[in-house]
């Protein structure tokens, strides 16, 4: 950064000189007129009689005065001599002449030289001082302001959109920012005082051209440089060391920014270079945790698979095995539970890939949902006729408060949410428990449970019974494990639609799964 507060320094002598020259001639004429008025006002005092103490007070209020609204304190020390001259000519006797008879008016004039001078130098070191005080709260603030909207910018371009809004509340110079992506320009942002009727002018194949070689080179160019000098734009590279990660463009116009303005800038521009490289830093991070936990979830997904399909697959090749070589030893009733095993498991396992199936589809954004208005009491007797024999160990009572309830979904997908809510209290509650399905409305929803009086769900459990191959503890004696994918697709499926899902207690003992649909208007025509 410190090349580039030397080119501001050095690239715009010329324009500096001319501001210069305008500054001083505006702060002469001041001093000059403020002296007038006081040879003025002190002519008033002398012709009322009163004593030339006075008058010497006067120019000394003048002098302050020229060192207030003059911008360098020369002036103040060009005034307390001028003064001096002044009232030597206008006021002592002989008038009109640089002499003096009293023999006391040289120690006047100096005492009155002396006053002068230090009213006006204190006055111009108060000014100064006030006014690095000013610019240093206003640098404060603008940086502050900078440093608050970027942590608030939640992308790359965020970041670069705060930084060109705050170089054009600073410098009201039209703004061009090309964000660099993989070590290529992107498409410019602008940001314009006049809204976008000069957008054209920053689009020329010149002005892109200067913003390349600024990013390859890693240095400034542009307008009033020695590099590409005929474009409109001074481009500055927003960088760490090496690495750029975006070109800034700032119009140059007829007059250059001041120092000041330059500090700040070049400090705007190192902030937005930090968070972008702490933008990168935390997406990089973020990218490595999330495959981090591909990896973790692809383990899981074997290890559960791998002893999960153990069970029922020594279990259907045991029974297949026994009807195989031992069938006819057997008699009916032990051949039909046989094959009612060999199917439950059978049953189970299409269970298990379906639902892998569908999370897989449903994360990757494959699924195309066909979503129509659909009668919630049918799909819920769609349902029932697809859950698995240990229903009838199970007492199942349907409560619906309107057998014309319409909701918004896809058939198929809800059915599965139903057939998961059922199949997992009927797993997770002893023989004999009740299970209600219960569907009402509430305001635009449509809102559809499953209650059981089982052991339930213990609260430190609640806030991770949607996880993927999460299962709870509480089991009843035979039931088989489970890879904890049901509940994780239920949740997909319902948020997929609009809805919530959610678990809660049902008391003394028991648990309810509730999840919301968005419900179909039924508009009747007379």
């Amino acid at each position: 950064m410190g090349r580039e507060n030397c080119y501001v320094k050095a690239s715009h002598e010329v324009k500096r000189k001319k501001d210069h020259l305008l500054f001083l001639v505006a702060d002469i004429l001041k001093s000059i007129g403020i002296l007038i008025a006081a040879s003025l006002l002190g002519y008033g005092v002398d012709w009322l009689g009163f004593e030339e103490a006075n008058i010497i007070i006067i120019y000394v209020l003048g002098v302050l005065i020229i060192s207030i609204v003059t911008n360098n304190k020369i002036y103040s020390l060009i005034s307390s001599l001028v003064s001096v001259l002044v009232f030597n000519f206008l006021f002592t006797d002989p008038k009109f002449t640089l002499q003096a008879y009293d023999k006391d008016y040289p120690v006047t004039f100096l005492i009155m030289f002396i006053a002068a001078l230090l009213t006006g130098t204190l006055a111009a070191k108060l000014k100064s001082n006030a006014k690095q005080s000013a610019q240093a709260a206003f640098r404060t603030k603008v940086l502050f302001d900078t440093n608050q909207l970027m942590q608030q910018a939640q992308s790359s371009e965020g970041i670069l959109s705060v930084t060109a809004r705050q170089l054009l509340r600073l410098l009201n110079r039209d703004i061009i920012i090309y964000p660099v992506e993989q070590e290529k320009l992107g498409a410019p942002l602008f940001f314009l005082k006049n809204g976008d009727k000069k957008k054209e002018e920053y689009l020329s194949e010149g002005e892109r051209k200067v913003a390349e070689w600024v990013m390859k080179n890693n240095k400034y160019a542009g307008a009033d440089t020695k590099t590409f000098p005929d474009v409109k734009c001074l481009y500055f590279a927003i960088r760490v060391k090496d690495a750029v990660y975006g070109v800034v463009g700032i119009e140059i116009g007829q007059h250059h920014w001041d120092t000041f303005e330059n500090t700040i800038l070049l400090s705007i521009l190192g902030d937005c270079a930090l968070a972008l490289e702490n933008k990168k830093n935390a997406d990089e991070k973020e990218q490595a945790t999330i495959l981090a936990q591909n990896e973790q979830l692809r383990a899981n997904l074997l290890r559960a698979i791998s002893h999960d399909l153990r069970t029922p697959l020594t279990s259907i090749s045991g029974n297949a095995s026994n009807l195989l070589y031992n069938g006819e030893s057997f008699d009916l009733d032990t051949k039909k539970s046989l094959y009612q095993d060999i199917y439950d498991d059978a049953m189970w396992l299409i269970n298990l890939v379906e639902n892998l199936l569908s999370i897989t589809r449903l994360e990757e954004g494959r699924v195309n949902f066909h979503i129509s208005a659909e009668l919630v009491d049918e799909v819920v007797k769609e349902a029932l006729r697809h859950v698995n024999r240990l229903k009838t160990e199970h007492e199942i009572i349907v409560e619906n408060q309107d057998d014309l309830l319409l909701a918004k979904m896809d058939v198929k997908l809800i059915v599965q949410v139903l057939i998961n809510l059922i199949d997992n209290a009927i797993k997770y509650t002893p023989k004999g428990s009740h299970i209600y399905i219960r569907t009402t409305q509430k305001e635009n929803w449509a809102v559809i449970s499953v209650s059981d009086d089982g052991p339930g769900i213990p609260d430190e459990s609640k806030h991770q019974i949607f996880e993927m191959f999460y299962s709870g503890a509480n089991r009843v004696g035979d039931s088989r494990r489970s890879l904890g994918l049901g509940l994780s697709l239920c949740q997909s499926i319902v948020n997929a639609h609009g809805g919530v899902i959610s678990v809660s207690d049902n008391l003394p003992h028991g648990a309810i799964f509730t999840f919301t649909l968005p419900i179909e208007e039924v508009k009747l025509h007379e």
